[in-house]
């Protein structure tokens, strides 16, 4: 018997290519989908087509090029859907961009696989931004964090029973895909199901300003770069580990049938908190020296307080997040330290 084909569309960016990888280490033939046009995402790709030959079979593509997904799609086993614009910032410039690559390019991903014929498992990963900014969470002011006045929303953090309310561009684009999965797997039965996912770091991760706020701090302060943090730094973030959030897919992919049709929060939950304030004195602690680090004002849409509830995932599939946040910045700054070194060390002799 074969090994399955694994489809990754999005297959090159930070959380495919741990994902491919972590298939490929079981003998599964990968098949990523990618227009590479996120930077760094191209080194992650040669990374992939190093590291496991031909395991790895890679389709330059846009999601929205409908026959090239549609050939793509042809042959898989199971579809993890995670192509997207990812930065609340880009989609206050370009809305029109976020919502065709958000949402109508999801809609071809689900239109491809509905067209191949067969009941193809998907997977997408959709955001915490479906919940819009949390104004209505009454919170008080701590020396380095934002704390719910309402303790049991501080020890469990939020659950899918949270009301949607979209915010910004980008918040509506990924909540509208959101939404057609599971609408799919009601209205035509494909076995479907949705991540609305917290910060997630680890290794591959080329973080930007942007999108991708614990690499990003991690890479300014290697390069001796200031960070600067919008808001007051004080917002509180469940962090998960790249390794932690892969065995999430496999677990769903393993339980489709039983999830199919449901939205879950994924997160480190409230036993993996950081705000931005403590990742930095983190990063101090980890260089033996404090970075730069500068304030602006808020940005739209930004939340002081978010923590996932992971509860109805665990009790679906038994999982739950082993790497905490210490443990887990460590390895990614271990990482891009590596990642940098020749770069940092030419700069040295130039």
């Amino acid at each position: 018997m074969s090994p399955p084909v694994v489809l990754v569309v999005g297959g090159a960016g930070f959380i495919g290519c741990n994902l491919a990888a972590h298939l490929a280490r079981m003998k599964h033939r990968i098949r990523i989908f990618d227009d590479l046009s996120r930077p760094g995402v191209d080194r992650n790709l040669a990374w992939l087509q190093r590291t496991f030959g031909d395991r790895i079979e890679a389709r330059i593509g846009d999601i929205r090029d409908r026959p090239r997904l549609r050939e793509a799609v042809d042959g898989a086993d199971v579809v993890f859907h995670f192509a997207a614009q990812t930065a609340v910032t880009t989609s206050m410039v370009e809305p029109r961009h976020d919502f065709d690559v958000n949402a109508r390019g999801t809609i071809e991903v689900l239109e491809a696989v509905r067209h191949g014929g067969a009941r193809t498992p998907l997977i997408f990963t959709s955001t915490n931004k479906v919940y819009g900014c949390l104004p209505d969470l009454p919170l008080r002011e701590d020396q380095s964090r934002w704390v719910p006045i309402d303790t049991k929303l501080a020890y469990n953090g939020i659950d899918e029973t949270r009301p949607l309310q979209f915010r910004t561009p980008y918040g509506c684009s990924k909540g509208c895909a959101d939404q057609y999965v599971l609408d799919y797997a009601h209205s035509f039965g494909i076995p479907a199901a949705v991540f609305r996912m917290s910060c997630i770091y680890g290794p591959h991760q080329f973080g930007t300003e942007d999108q991708g706020w614990v690499a990003h701090f991690l890479i300014r302060a290697i390069e001796g770069k200031p960070i600067t943090i919008y808001g007051d730094g004080k917002q509180v973030r469940d962090v998960l580990f790249v390794d932690d959030l892969v065995d999430a897919f496999v677990r769903a992919w393993s339980r489709i049938g039983a999830i199919s049709g449901r939205a879950f929060n994924i997160g480190g939950g409230p036993e993996n908190t950081i705000s931005l304030r403590e990742l930095v004195a983190m990063i101090e602690t980890l260089r033996g020296m404090p970075p730069t680090v500068r304030f602006e004002g808020w940005r739209e849409g930004d939340q002081k307080f978010y923590i996932s509830n992971t509860t109805a995932f665990a009790q679906a599939t038994g999982w739950r997040p082993r790497v905490g946040p210490r443990a887990g910045v460590e390895a990614l700054h271990g990482w891009l330290t590596d990642q940098r070194a020749p770069a940092l060390e030419g700069a040295r002799h130039a």
